[in-house]
């Protein structure tokens, strides 16, 4: 299997689908759409004193529905795959994930693919979902949605979540086959579902080549074990990054948003490598992220105690081409389709401008590594 990087849309206003063509051009495995109702940002930072993107956008949060953007994105490409990275199956039901899938890969003409994820806190838990037992909840919703899909007739399910009754989903699969599941896991009982189910997997967290290949190793034995070819398992990663030179990088570590990725990584893993938290040894990561509930206090004490270089530890950085021989070891490692991510764009305007030039660059680099170009 060849290595081939992602693209990303971005599902926040201003949205740039009039941009959308540029990604249809072979050059990407497919078209990666993130689905949330708020972002990681805390709403303390994105204002005016810490950051001139609050010039230009009011809130980090002004995200649109991914199905519905997946299905614009779908009518505007011929080629390139579609793929939500992920949707979760709190917030919607498995039916309507299995009708919506289905309705965005007729409109695709069989190039969606269905990522799902087991959900987080700040996109569930303030609207007033259930939260509790995620995993669980995620894999009675991936056998709903296989049998809505697979069966002939009405369905009847009773399970711990979700209850069906001479439910039916009679329209046909796209050309014959069901849209691709790709799920993005991390955790022991999400690799081994991962395994079982999956067409292709995204980590939500591998800090090292070796800590990926761990995790797709887990999701090989699972695979085996059921019965499925591991290799049919396409192995992805949304790659977050930090493009620039060395004196870029010195600046681009002094801005908050950017300090602020550390919020998404827990304290046992940032512990690892020798460094405290600044939220506390309890810090989960993003599961422990609500938005508007990190205050200003609690947030200028958070950027106090950032350390710069448990920044560079967790997070690829240098130039384009430094990043490339770094995503190249996560290859050797098993990953097939990357989308490398520079953070270094939420450092501001300035740097943001220059974001995609570097991205691209970097893809560039590694296309000639992996080909021996």
């Amino acid at each position: 299997m060849k290595v081939q990087p992602a693209a990303f849309l971005r599902t926040t206003l201003p949205l740039g689908i009039d941009q959308i063509d540029a990604l249809d051009s072979g050059r990407y495995h497919s078209i990666w759409l993130p689905d949330h109702m708020v972002s990681f940002w805390p709403d303390s930072i994105w204002t005016e004193e810490f950051t001139d993107l609050a010039t230009v956008s009011p809130s980090p949060h002004r995200h649109l529905d991914a199905m519905a953007v997946a299905g614009a994105a779908a009518v505007l490409t011929q080629n390139v795959p579609i793929a939500t990275s992920v949707v979760d199956t709190v917030r919607r039901h498995p039916s309507l994930l299995a009708q919506t899938a289905l309705t965005i890969d007729h409109l695709s003409g069989g190039r969606f693919i269905l990522g799902l994820g087991s959900g987080e806190t700040e996109n569930t838990v303030p609207y007033g979902f259930d939260f509790n037992k995620p995993v669980s909840r995620f894999e009675e919703a991936l056998r709903v949605i296989r049998m809505l899909w697979e069966s002939e007739g009405p369905v009847d399910f009773t399970g711990q979540f979700f209850e069906l009754r001479h439910a039916r989903l009679d329209t046909e699969l796209c050309g014959g086959r069901c849209p691709p599941i790709w799920i993005g896991a991390s955790g022991p009982r999400m690799l081994d579902i991962t395994g079982r189910y999956a067409d292709g997997w995204w980590p939500a967290g591998a800090w090292s080549p070796e800590d990926y290949a761990a995790k797709l190793g887990v999701i090989h034995a699972s695979a085996e074990r059921a019965g499925r070819d591991p290799e049919a398992i396409v192995p992805a990663f949304i790659m977050t990054c930090l493009i620039g030179d060395e004196d870029e990088l010195h600046e681009i570590l002094k801005a908050p948003l950017v300090k602020a990725i550390l919020l998404q990584i827990s304290a046992a893993e940032l512990a690892k490598l020798g460094h405290a938290h600044p939220m506390g040894d309890g810090w989960r990561g993003y599961q422990d992220i609500d938005p508007g509930e990190l205050t200003r206090e609690r947030i200028l004490d958070f950027l106090d105690k950032v350390e710069p270089q448990a920044v560079l530890d967790m997070v690829p950085h240098g130039t384009p081409k430094e990043v490339a021989r770094i995503v190249k070891g996560y290859c050797d490692a098993g990953l097939r389709v990357p989308k490398i991510l520079d953070y270094g764009g939420m450092a501001g305007l300035a740097y943001g401008a220059h974001s995609p030039d570097n991205v691209r660059a970097a893809e560039d680099e590694l296309l000639r590594l992996t080909t021996g170009g």
